[in-house]
């Protein structure tokens, strides 16, 4: 982010720049994210960086959209939902941050040896209202 500003690196000595970022859920997918929080990272780049949680997609681009928040990390699903609705300023996905969705396939009872063929035919329930199918 701080390669895109003009000044470069001395941006900092300025002031920091104030960013919301609204996660859809605290994931350890963001793990990498969350160390450099902590390890001052994005000040040391002149980011004064507050992180929200919204708690779902529809809330996070919500947040984006009323300007509550500069940046979500979301799916793509609330973009489609919002653009299809006719929205005129709707937002880009411009990045994927993981390779999986972190979705994960969870049974009642034990399954020794699990396969996926295990659950052909079987019936799934998947994710939560307004999630992605």
């Amino acid at each position: 982010m701080t390669g895109c500003g003009a000044g470069g690196p001395d941006r900092a000595k300025e002031g920091k720049t104030k960013v919301v970022l609204n996660e859809v859920a605290h994931s350890i997918f963001y793990a990498p994210m969350y160390v450099a929080i902590e390890e001052g990272y994005f000040e040391e780049a002149g980011i004064e960086l507050s992180l929200v949680t919204g708690f779902g997609a529809d809330k996070t681009m919500t947040a984006v959209l009323t300007g509550e928040a500069d940046i979500g990390f979301m799916g793509s699903e609330s973009t489609i939902y919002t653009y299809v609705g006719g929205t005129e300023d709707y937002v880009v996905n411009f990045a994927q941050l993981t390779q999986r969705a972190g979705n994960f396939l969870v049974s009642r009872e034990p399954m020794e040896d699990f396969s996926w063929e295990m659950i052909k035919g079987k019936e799934v329930l998947g994710g939560r209202a307004g999630g992605m199918p």
